[in-house]
């Protein structure tokens, strides 16, 4: 098969987390959590509400680049008023998680594949790089730093969050000359709160969540605000989340606000949209359809236009549908709705048989084929 230039760039070898063990400066923090605290928190996570002890930092500028690799206690950031990224949105994020075996060791997925695609957001924002070496650092020092803080309950993790914002006080509009870098953990628990229920989507036909030539497979805050109101109108309406189409036409499927879009067609193929500029990469999809593919399937990454969708539902034609992303991992979509349509989608069969396989093989539980994992602590 053919890889994206993404999925190439994240191939690229990294140390072993052992030999990146203090290459960032650990400043143990003075007043951490108490253990009853600690404890509390992990026994009911929630999801991205409350962080753990530490926090990854550091700084780039044009005469030292990316330097000051330091982990620190977590904490409110002092950022001038005039800070690029407050009036330019110069920021770059990513998603990943740890999880905590059954042996007791940590390990996270595809760490080198939210590295090249944070990159990838950077060059698309104007934002310098961030050497690999130096992203997978950054979480295994964090990580060992705060290894009380990865639950082991069924489903949890410890959520992390790297991310890279224009931090220079100038009002020019041009690319800053000072950047940080911070990563920081979350013990998290479901990102729905009705674990696998399958979830009721709104297709959007107002607003779009990016155009053609815009950032939509860049990773940055941008594309989340734009699809912040939709969000907010359809969970007024009762609805989970809101499925987007593209900008151009408003008739082909592109994703939800955070989440690729895959259909399961009764004759046992898998659809999903191609990628287009629009969307984003996700590295759950691209998980996906490496083991679609190692199987045999026939998967296959095309348009969609949503009137096709809707009618291979109705026929009987499409059998299921789900969402990935990191934080939800996998969820069924159980229905489609729009302002003159509501379509139910009941089978989750093969949903379930690939959520399992994911989640089997990011927990240790089933074979890692790929050399996916990696080992944090």
């Amino acid at each position: 098969m053919s890889y994206t230039d993404l999925e190439l760039a994240s191939m690229e070898a990294v140390p072993a987390a052992d030999d990146l063990v203090g290459t960032w400066d650990v400043r143990p923090n003075p007043h951490p959590a108490s253990d009853a605290e600690r404890e509390g928190v992990l026994a009911a996570p929630g999801f991205g509400k409350r962080f753990s002890d530490h926090m990854a930092h550091a700084v780039w500028t044009p005469d030292k680049g990316w330097h000051d690799f330091r982990i620190e206690a977590y904490g409110p950031l002092s950022l001038d008023p005039a800070g690029a990224v407050l009036h330019y949105g110069q920021e770059t994020f990513e998603g990943l998680k740890a999880y905590r075996h059954e042996d007791g060791s940590i390990w996270t997925f595809r760490p080198t594949y939210n590295a090249a695609r944070l990159n990838h957001s950077n060059r698309r924002l104007a934002i310098p790089e961030l050497e690999h070496e130096a992203f997978i650092g950054s979480l295994v020092n964090l990580v060992r730093q705060d290894a009380a803080w990865v639950p082991n309950a069924p489903g949890s993790s410890l959520y992390l969050r790297p991310f890279i914002f224009a931090s220079e006080a100038f009002l020019g509009v041009r690319a800053a000359e000072r950047y940080e870098y911070l990563a920081v953990a979350s013990p998290s628990g479901a990102y729905f709160t009705n674990g696998f229920q399958p979830i009721d989507v709104w297709v959007e036909r107002e607003f779009h969540r990016a155009g053609p030539g815009g950032m939509g497979d860049a990773k940055t805050g941008g594309n989340y605000a734009s699809s912040l109101l939709p969000k907010t109108i359809a969970h007024e309406g009762g609805y989970d989340e809101v499925m987007f189409l593209d900008a151009a036409t408003d008739t082909n499927i592109d994703e939800l606000g955070g989440m690729n879009v895959f259909v399961v067609m009764s004759d046992g193929s898998i659809r999903t949209p191609k990628l287009t500029g629009n969307i984003l990469a996700g590295c759950t999809r691209s998980s996906i359809l490496q083991l679609l593919r190692d199987d045999g399937a026939d998967v296959r990454e095309e348009t969609l236009a949503l009137a096709d969708v809707l009618a291979g539902i109705e026929s009987g034609a499409v059998a299921e549908m789900f969402a990935c992303g990191t934080a939800a991992v996998i969820t069924s979509i159980g229905s489609l709705s729009g302002k003159d349509f509501r379509v139910e989608i009941p089978g989750n069969k093969v949903t379930r048989t690939i959520y399992d396989r994911i989640t089997g093989i990011q927990l240790g539980k089933v074979e890692d084929r790929h050399g996916w994992l990696y080992r944090l602590a």
